[in-house]
């Protein structure tokens, strides 16, 4: 008797959607849990830093003659972003090699490592996507935003927050422990980053010899191109000097991920 097989192998880009389908999945019986993080907290922050600390704050020249609330809505989005991104990129990224193994079982379909780590950029930035969207409507009812420029602030945190997730999934990747060191990247990274890149007063506070910290960091990068597109007085050569550095960094992290990926998947 002959036995006719059905399968088939699929493409890459339908590899990598099935994974983010699978990620839609579960997304949407366990989005409640994850509401505060994606879109309570920024929009929280807003209110309490963009009109209540703000409304002691007068605009001049630190805020570029505008509001505080209005200086601080875009980077709060990035800022969001960012966390949100790193978030997805360490635990679920560890849990799909070490605990669920879902990887492993993925990966054992035709799907190969690369579009399984396709899939997971696709779906960070999916993600990252629908709350930054949700957060620029809601910071449009507080009078938050000047022009349409909110609407490549949104893109601005998507690609901010892709810029970090790749390096910090290959972190993940090459992780075998429990997850401790997420712990350090957190604590002495992710926190210095959304309170010193930036985001709520300018860099120029910052004494000169520790001002570096903020020029790597892809944070203070994301936040000068989120109010260069919204606020205006960012040069375009700084502009494009802030998006080859974020280019360059996802590029990098996106490489010793893949390899991260197919070290730990392919036997």
């Amino acid at each position: 008797m002959m036995v006719v097989s059905t399968g088939r192998v699929v493409g890459s880009w339908r590899a990598a959607w099935l994974r983010v389908e699978g990620s839609w999945a579960w997304y949407r019986r366990y989005w409640k849990s994850n509401l505060y993080s994606s879109g309570l907290q920024p929009l929280l922050f807003l209110v309490a830093m963009g009109l209540g600390f703000g409304s002691q704050v007068k605009a001049g020249p630190a805020t570029g003659g505008l509001s505080y609330l209005q200086y601080i809505a875009p980077a709060l989005l990035v800022s969001a972003a960012m966390q949100n991104a790193v978030g997805e990129s360490t635990y679920p990224v560890l849990s799909g090699f070490k605990w669920q193994k879902d990887y492993l079982a993925v990966t054992a379909t035709p799907v190969t490592p690369g579009q399984l780590l396709g899939g997971h950029f696709t779906w960070v930035a999916l993600r990252l996507l629908l709350s930054g969207s949700v957060y620029a409507l809601i910071a449009l009812a507080f009078g938050a935003w000047l022009d349409a420029g909110a609407i490549l602030v949104v893109f601005v945190g998507v690609f901010t927050g892709l810029a970090c997730a790749a390096p910090v999934t290959a972190f993940a990747a090459s992780t075998y422990d429990e997850g401790v060191r997420f712990n350090s990247l957190f604590r002495f990274v992710v926190m210095p980053m959304t309170l010193f890149a930036g985001t709520f007063f300018p860099i120029g506070q910052i004494p000169l010899a520790l001002r570096w910290l903020a020029w790597i960091s892809p944070l203070w990068h994301g936040n000068q191109l989120a109010r260069g597109v919204t606020l205006g007085g960012v040069a375009p050569i700084a502009m494009v000097g802030h998006l080859a550095f974020l280019a360059a960094l996802l590029a990098a992290g996106a490489f010793f991920a893949h390899k991260s990926f197919y070290r730990r998947l392919v036997v």
